[in-house]
């Protein structure tokens, strides 16, 4: 689609990059009455069931008159709230287990010492109803990142207490491309179920014990699929579902991540990059929606004389202020820097240290762009580039990417 197709020549497995479906453990079926009343259910026991749900609430519609209704994740307590059937939610999920702000701990000054409280990590069991394949898979990439060299206790206290039901996907838009980055529509890594729609409800299928449990303490609103020809025929829909999903999402782009690789390892100072600062004004809205951008900056804050916080907040490599140093120097002047910074990081630097991407081709940043930069189209151009058989510049040999892996 608009020539960003290309063949693929890229070995996952050769990657060691983890796998993105798993056999499932038990096959049920949720109806769509079942679904409103276990919906209601988590709300009268006071268990957080975060969902898509329509933005501005079930009965006010948001956005222009006739424009497609704006999703959200957020906690529901009503089956009128849910939105599967509507657009991808303008933020992941990455917010309920990396805030955008939140107090890592508190700090009092005592008689010649500082006192320090921790944030509390004991966190209320919660579940996730209808996550985008895109959302879910993000989650264990950037466990990577969260347990690289120091494991984030409040990252993994929100993953230990949160289960996740994704909702197969029906493709977005010409702007998604997760099957060009390992993925596919009802790609069920990181999830610990899954929905996928059907005549009357959706198939459900567990992958994990947090699954298998969820499933077993709401027995009653799963049923076992029909015998016979009846669930025969529910499973040729979810399969005819998932299958043209994966054509749909499979002509927008094709990427051989070798050759994007290679070609980025060896053309940092290649004047392509000049091509694309001028269209990023460096807001960082992509980092904000993006389900895997994690960078963050660590403040202290006084609240009074003697007390205040240490306060963790969301950043981005975008910003000119990110690698700002106290001197005035910084080594990434200008936005081509920071935006190849951007590229780089998902598609090389996190690669080369986990074996895996840093991308879920949710095409959230494409979409929430003020200016209109595409990332597929970026990277169909690299794909195009390392195609060409120009020779690399001098400007990316020998440089290490160890330590910008986790950092940004």
């Amino acid at each position: 689609m608009n020539g960003r197709a290309a063949d693929s020549g890229h070995d996952r497995a050769a990657d060691g990059v983890a796998t993105q479906s798993a056999a499932p453990r038990r096959v049920l079926l949720l109806t769509h009455d079942g679904l409103a009343t276990l919906v209601e259910e988590l709300a009268t026991a006071d268990a957080a069931a975060v969902a898509p749900a329509w933005a501005g609430g079930a009965g006010r519609a948001a956005g222009a008159p006739g424009a497609p209704r704006e999703t959200e994740y957020r906690a529901v307590t009503g089956a009128a709230e849910l939105a599967f059937g509507g657009r991808l939610p303008r933020l992941s999920l990455k917010q309920f287990f990396l805030p955008p702000t939140e107090v890592l701990f508190t700090w009092r000054r005592t008689a010649g010492d500082v006192e320090l409280t921790a944030a509390p990590t004991d966190v209320p069991a919660r579940v996730v109803l209808g996550a985008r394949p895109c959302d879910a898979a993000a989650l264990p990439i950037v466990d990577r990142v969260m347990n690289w060299d120091y494991a984030d206790e409040l990252w993994n206290a929100r993953r230990a207490a949160t289960t996740v039901f994704s909702l197969a996907c029906g493709v977005e838009d010409e702007s998604c491309f997760c099957s060009a980055v390992f993925l596919e529509p009802a790609a069920t890594r990181g999830s610990d179920g899954s929905l996928t729609p059907v005549d009357g409800g959706y198939l459900v299928e567990t992958f994990s014990d947090k699954g298998e449990a969820f499933v077993a303490a709401h027995a009653d609103r799963f049923a076992e699929p029909p015998a016979g020809a009846a669930g025969d025929e529910l499973r040729a829909q979810a399969e005819a579902f998932r299958a043209a999903a994966r054509e749909r999402v499979a002509a927008n782009l094709r990427l051989d991540h070798d050759r994007v690789r290679d070609w980025l390892e060896h053309h940092f100072d290649d004047p392509f990059w000049a091509t694309l600062g001028p269209r990023c004004n460096g807001c960082g809205v992509c980092s904000s929606v993006c389900p895997t951008c994690h960078c963050f900056d660590i403040v202290d804050e006084p609240e009074s004389v003697g007390h205040g916080v240490r306060r963790r907040n969301w950043d981005t490599c975008q910003a000119c202020v990110f690698t700002l140093h106290a001197s005035g120097h910084n080594p990434r002047a200008d936005q081509n820097a920071r935006y190849r910074q951007r590229v780089e990081h998902k598609f090389l630097v996190y690669p080369t240290r986990f074996g895996d991407v840093l991308c879920t081709g949710c095409g959230r940043c494409s979409r929430a762009c003020p200016t209109g930069q595409d990332l597929s189209e970026v990277l169909a151009a690299i794909d195009g580039l390392s195609r060409s058989g120009a020779g690399p510049d001098t400007g990316g040999a020998g440089r290490s990417h160890g330590a910008e892996g986790a950092a940004s």
